[in-house]
C-alpha cells in the first residue's frame, strides 16, 4: 500500500501543472470559526470551495477572507471583525502581500519580521515558515490531590517549493496528566483520544510524540491533491457523525475535484486497527493495520445551500476496486463478495437568511427496510444510522462578535460496529466520529464571544445520554471495540433503543477566557463543572475543574465529553 501512495505522489507530481499552491491550515475550531462566520453573515455559499470539508488551504482562506473584507461597509461592523480580518491574512501573509505589512521591530533582524513567523526565507523558488509550538498549562480538579498539568514543546513548518509543492510539519512532545474523567476514557480505550499511543509519564500520566506533515499539489486547474499524515473532518458541526478529528493521525491520500457548482473529495488512507491485548497496547510487532475509503459529492444548489453525498467503507485488507473515485463502494462490496464495512448518507447546510445558518448529517450503517418501517420489526438492531442536526446564529441579537450555536447528536446502537474483525470505525481504538461511539443522545450549546479585539469567551453547555455495558462480555451497542456479534443481552433481534444498557447521564458545561498576547501566543483560562449519574453508582459524581494556560501556535485543548 504504502508503493502505491508513492506511485499515485509521484505520478501527480510529475504532471502538476504550474499553479500558485499553498499549505493547508491545521483545522483549529476557533480559527475555523473566524472564517466560516464570513458567509454566514452574507447568507451565501462561498462558490470557490466547499467548507464542509476540512482542512482548507491558505490561499483558499485568504482568498475568502479577501473577497468579504473588500466589502467591509457591509459585512465588518466592529473593531473585533476588522482585527479578526488582519489576523487571518497576516497568518497566512506570503498569500496576501499587498494587504499585509512587516513588522517594524524585528528580533535580531532576522527573528520575527512578519508577526506570525519566528523565522521566514523566501524567493521565487522556495518558501519557508518556522514556527516554536509551546503548551504549557496547570490546573486543580476537585477531590484530587496532584495538579493537572500539560507540557508540549514543538516546532511547525510550512512552505512551498516552486509554487507548485506546498508542505506542512508539525513536531512536539508532550507530558500530560489529565482530569480524571479523560484518564477514564483513555484507559478503557487503551488509547490517548487524539494521539493513540502513549507511554506512562509519573504515577498517572501519559506521554507521547506528535507527528503531521503533508505535502499538496495541483494536479490541474480544478483538481488538488494532498498526501500526508493528519486528521480529516467533514461538516459544519462541533461534532461529525461522518468523519472527525478525535482519533489520531493517519495517512492519506487525498484529491479534490471542483468543478462548475461541484466538487468531489475522494479520501483513501491506512489506519491502525483494534489492538486487543486486555484493552492496553502490545509492547512489540507491528499493529495491523486496516484500509479506509470516502468519497463525497457535494453541490451549490442556488446561493444559499449545500447538499452533498458520502460513501465511506472499511476493509480489514487493500483491494485495488477501492481506488476508483468514481464508483459506488456498495456495488463494488456485492461484487467482490467481501463483508467490508460500507457507509453511506448526506449531509447539508443552508444560509436560509444573512447571519443564519442550518446544517445536519444523516449517516446510514444498516437498513432493512420492512425492519424499519414493519410494525413487527420496531427499533430492530439492525436499522443503525446517526443523526446531526445544528444551528448557527451569526451577531446574535445585532450584538456584533456573539456567536451562538445549537446541536443535537444521537446515534442508535451497534452503529459504526462490526461483526467482522478490523473493520469498525474507529482507528487506533478510537472513534472516526463521535467520542461516545454509538446508542447516544447529545445536545450541545456554545456561545463565543469576542468583547474587545483580543479577548475571546467560549462558553459551552454538553448533556449527554448514553448506555454503556455492565461487563466485557456484553454489547449493548456502543463501545466501538465490541464484535457486533457478540451481544448476550437476551434482548434479540428488536426493542433496542438508544440508552440501553447502563443508562448514563452527563451534564458539562465549560467557559473558557482566552487573550491573544501576540500572533498566534494565547493566555487561556478555563472552568470546567461536570455531572455524571448512572444506574450503577450511587451518587452522582461531581468534577470541578480549573485550569490557566498559555500556548503558541497550537490548537486550545478541550475535555468536552
Amino acid at each position: 500500500m504504502k508503493n502505491l501512495y508513492l506511485l499515485i505522489t509521484f505520478f501527480a507530481l510529475s504532471h502538476a501543472k504550474l499553479f500558485a499552491q499553498a499549505a493547508y491550515a491545521p483545522f483549529n475550531r476557533d480559527y475555523y470559526h473566524l472564517i466560516e462566520r464570513y458567509e454566514i453573515i452574507d447568507g451565501i455559499s462561498y462558490s470557490e470551495f466547499h467548507t464542509t470539508v476540512k482542512p482548507y488551504r491558505r490561499d483558499q482562506i485568504s482568498a475568502l477572507v479577501n473577497k468579504y473584507a473588500s466589502d467591509s461597509a457591509r459585512i465588518m461592523q466592529s473593531a473585533s471583525d476588522q482585527f479578526n480580518t488582519n489576523y487571518l491574512l497576516n497568518d497566512s501573509w506570503e498569500q496576501n502581500l499587498d494587504n499585509t505589512e512587516s513588522s517594524r521591530n524585528p528580533i535580531f533582524k532576522n527573528l520575527y519580521r512578519r508577526q506570525a513567523d519566528l523565522y521566514h526565507y523566501r524567493d521565487e523558488n522556495f518558501d519557508i515558515h518556522i514556527n516554536p509550538v509551546i503548551y504549557l498549562s496547570a490546573g486543580k480538579e476537585s477531590g484530587e490531590d496532584d495538579f493537572r498539568f500539560r507540557n508540549t514543546r514543538g516546532i511547525e513548518l510550512r512552505g512551498s517549493i516552486d509554487q507548485k509543492i506546498g508542505f506542512y510539519t508539525y513536531l512536539s512532545t508532550t507530558q500530560t496528566v489529565f482530569p480524571s474523567w479523560v484518564k477514564e476514557y483513555a484507559i478503557a480505550n487503551g488509547a490517548v483520544p487524539g494521539e493513540g499511543f502513549w507511554k506512562e509519564y509519573g504515577n498517572e500520566g501519559y506521554g507521547y510524540f506528535s507527528a503531521m506533515g503533508h505535502i499538496s499539489f495541483n494536479v490541474s486547474k480544478h483538481i488538488q491533491a494532498q498526501f500526508g499524515h493528519d486528521r480529516n473532518f467533514v461538516g459544519e458541526g462541533y461534532r461529525s457523525m461522518i468523519l472527525s478529528d478525535f482519533s489520531n493521525p493517519y495517512v492519506f491520500f487525498k484529491l479534490n475535484t471542483k468543478i462548475w457548482k461541484f466538487n468531489l473529495t475522494n479520501l483513501w488512507s491506512q489506519m491502525t486497527a483494534d489492538v486487543i491485548y486486555n484493552r492496553q497496547r502490545p509492547t512489540d510487532g507491528r499493529y495491523p493495520q486496516k484500509w479506509f475509503s470516502h468519497h463525497r459529492l457535494g453541490i451549490n444548489l442556488g446561493k444559499k445551500l449545500n447538499v452533498g453525498v458520502f460513501e465511506s467503507v472499511m476493509a480489514n485488507q487493500f483491494d485495488l476496486n477501492y481506488l476508483n473515485p468514481v464508483i459506488f463502494y456498495r456495488w463494488i462490496e456485492h461484487q467482490l463478495g467481501t463483508p467490508d464495512k460500507v457507509m453511506l448518507g448526506f449531509d447539508g447546510k443552508w444560509n436560509f437568511t444573512p447571519g443564519m445558518q442550518l446544517y445536519g448529517q444523516f449517516a446510514l450503517d444498516e437498513f432493512v427496510f420492512n425492519e424499519f418501517f414493519g410494525i413487527d420489526g420496531k427499533n430492530s438492531s439492525r436499522n443503525k444510522h446517526a443523526i446531526q442536526l445544528g444551528y448557527k446564529y451569526i451577531n446574535l441579537f445585532k450584538i456584533a462578535n456573539l456567536d451562538l450555536q445549537l446541536e443535537y447528536n444521537q446515534a442508535r446502537p451497534y452503529t459504526y460496529q462490526e461483526k467482522f474483525e478490523y473493520q469498525a470505525f474507529n482507528n487506533y481504538r478510537t472513534p472516526l466520529a463521535h467520542p461516545l461511539g454509538a446508542n447516544f443522545r447529545e445536545w450541545i450549546g456554545i456561545i463565543r464571544y469576542q468583547p474587545a479585539p483580543k479577548v475571546f469567551i467560549h462558553a459551552t453547555g454538553i448533556y449527554q445520554n448514553f448506555g454503556t455495558d455492565p461487563d466485557e462480555l456484553t454489547n449493548y451497542g456502543g463501545d466501538l471495540l465490541k464484535n457486533r456479534l457478540v451481544t448476550n443481552t437476551g434482548m434479540g433481534l428488536f426493542g433496542h433503543t438508544i440508552g440501553q444498557g447502563i443508562s448514563n447521564n452527563v451534564l458539562m458545561g465549560n467557559v473558557n477566557l482566552s487573550y491573544m498576547l501576540k500572533h498566534n501566543l494565547f493566555l487561556d483560562f478555563s472552568q470546567t463543572l461536570r455531572r455524571k449519574t448512572a444506574q450503577n453508582i450511587d451518587s452522582p459524581e461531581i468534577q470541578s475543574f480549573s485550569q490557566f494556560g498559555i500556548r503558541l501556535n497550537i490548537v486550545r485543548q478541550e475535555f468536552n465529553y
